[in-house]
């Protein structure tokens, strides 16, 4: 049973697959949840490199323009800098009720598993951990070197959520579109979100 979400701390961190990020930041705040966001400096880039998006450097300026471009409500989403360490999300006094990193670059579930704690994404990551709550780390690397295999392996034992961005193909996609909802459709699966992304397995009998 699945207890009911207010708040989610997203981070995207420097890895590709900035696409699915985005799109679960779009569905969590279509659910009317509210989201914390993190972003790293090298997710700036993937983003750029990858969608042709410019996010804005400052926080504040970010916040406005994913506020107006996602209509969200007053208060919804809250966009923190790299070392806002005054930031909510850097307390386990008021942490949120979940968090992803998606997508995680190998450094950053590196720094999470070993507890380095050097940015807010890390320390966050290290909050949720701490106080029990729920963290999903969505990786996108091919192959996984031994080293990787043993930080999920490491954050797994802590009862965090390894989610590698491997999209299933048996819902038979027709775009690209369809394929990062696969994996955003998990994600939601996990935190209990209800979504009709995607046809579940048996539906169509």
């Amino acid at each position: 049973m699945h207890t009911p979400l207010n708040t989610v701390t997203l981070a995207l961190s420097g890895a590709s697959g900035m696409a699915y990020g985005l799109r679960l930041l779009e569905c969590l705040l279509a659910a009317d949840l509210r989201v914390n966001l993190l972003v790293s400096q090298a997710a700036h880039l993937v983003a750029k490199q990858e969608l042709g998006v410019a996010l804005p450097a400052r926080a504040s300026d970010l916040e406005a323009q994913l506020s107006d471009s996602l209509n969200t409500r007053d208060g919804q989403l809250h966009v923190y800098g790299r070392e806002d360490w005054n930031a909510p999300v850097a307390s386990g006094s008021n942490a949120a009720d979940a968090m992803v990193v998606c997508p995680c670059s190998m450094g950053t579930l590196a720094a999470i598993a070993n507890g380095m704690s050097d940015n807010l994404i890390e320390r966050a990551a290290d909050v949720m951990l701490k106080e029990h709550r729920k963290l999903i780390v969505v990786p996108r690397e091919a192959p996984f070197s031994t080293l990787h295999l043993e930080n999920m392996l490491k954050l797994s034992r802590m009862n965090a959520v390894i989610l590698p961005a491997n999209p299933g193909f048996y819902h038979r996609p027709q775009s690209v579109e369809d394929i990062i909802d696969f994996i955003v459709a998990r994600i939601l699966d996990q935190l209990g979100i209800e979504h009709a992304l995607m046809a579940r397995w048996g539906d169509d009998r």
